[in-house]
């Protein structure tokens, strides 16, 4: 491939805000680092270098604006025109689905000028998943349930995180349950390790960042006698040697309920009367430029065998339209859907939401009978 001449490659490090180019030794002079001191003049600097590799438009202003904004850096001319061409892939689909008839948005981020086979080796899990639980043991009861129910306002949800180019979600949905769960029983909100489930729960048919099961996961916590705090174990987003640490363990898990395959109602039942439940579901192409509304898809699939990502479902509503869904925190940034949140369609296992679905119990619940 073609490399960026000197200057040019200068100028792609300025969009990236890195000082010195990786393996290629190039520093910056002050005087151009100075020319780029907010976003303003980023995309400036960026749309000059863009129009001379890419030609006048408006689409390449735009690009270029995309650029600086999520300090992308491309190495090549050939990345840099293989991104583009995706990006505007990506603004037509936004362009069309949001002309349509539709219960949720598209919108163009991050993840823009990746094709969804990139981002799907990237963020997703590979392989099929050993997920089914085809009879849970969550007993229902015969109690009303409210009709909307969401867990963030009561205090017991954490913030939410950035699993970064790792198909760890997995982690995410388990540490997000397992905090809610901490939370409610003891009254404190103590963040846990990602990065231990990634690195030490393979045993458990996990498998870091290429994939694995918050089912699995908490039992792996729970054999293993807990899990460490984010603090002492932090995130890195690649498999690492195991660190666990038993003096500064977070949350220990107790037992773990699964719901029955498909069954909606005892998902719905299990978060209206207990905890977030960490679900998993199968994302497909334009999940990824999901902006706000109500999901819904005609192309995913509801099977055990297709789920490719964990998420963490805090509550339930309706909307204007008296459509129920699911309110469901990601690991994708708190830049990403609805301040790193999205709505999912309730009663049609969309997607396979509740196929894959369990909750913690931890022993700090015995105390108070759960």
């Amino acid at each position: 491939m073609a490399p960026i001449r000197h200057g040019l490659w200068v100028a792609l490090c300025v969009l990236s805000a890195v000082a010195v180019c990786q393996g290629r030794g190039l520093p910056l002079l002050e005087a151009e680092i100075a020319m780029v001191t907010d976003l303003e003049a980023l995309a400036s600097t960026s749309a000059g270098l863009f129009t001379e590799i890419l030609g006048h438009s408006r689409d390449v202003l735009h690009f270029a604006g995309f650029a600086a904004k999520y300090k992308k850096e491309y190495k090549t001319v050939e990345e840099l025109k293989h991104r583009f061409v995706t990006f505007l892939e990506s603004v037509k689909l936004v362009e069309t689905h949001n002309k349509g008839q539709h219960s949720y948005s598209l919108a163009v981020n991050e993840f823009a000028d990746m094709t969804f086979e990139e981002f799907r080796d990237s963020r997703l899990m590979k392989g099929e998943q050993n997920c089914s639980a085809t009879v849970g043991n969550h007993v229902l009861t015969g109690e009303s349930l409210p009709k909307t129910k969401d867990w963030r306002e009561e205090g017991i949800v954490s913030q939410v995180k950035n699993q970064a180019s790792c198909g760890s979600c997995w982690t995410f949905s388990t540490t997000g349950a397992l905090e809610a769960a901490h939370a409610q029983a003891t009254g404190k909100m103590v963040l846990l390790s990602e990065q231990q489930l990634v690195d030490c729960a393979g045993e458990f048919n996990n498998f870091g960042c290429g994939g694995g099961l918050p089912s699995q996961a908490f039992e792996y916590i729970r054999y293993n006698g807990g899990i460490d705090t984010e603090d002492s174990y932090p995130y890195n987003a690649k498999d690492s040697q195991c660190r666990f640490h038993k003096n500064t363990i977070g949350a220990q898990v107790w037992d773990v309920v699964n719901i029955t395959e498909g069954a909606e109602t005892q998902l719905k039942h299990a978060i209206a009367t207990m905890r977030p439940v960490s679900v998993a579901f199968e994302v497909v192409h334009d999940f990824r430029l999901y902006n706000g509304g109500v999901y819904t898809s005609l192309n995913c699939h509801t099977g055990p065998q297709t789920v490719n990502h964990a998420v963490l479902a805090v509550g339930y509503g309706e909307d204007e339209n008296g459509v129920p869904y699911w309110i469901i925190k990601n690991s994708w940034g708190a830049d990403w859907g609805m301040n790193g949140y999205f709505n999912m369609e309730m009663g049609k296992n969309m997607c396979g939401v509740a196929t894959c679905a369990s909750y913690p119990v931890v022993p700090e619940d015995l105390k108070e009978g759960v």
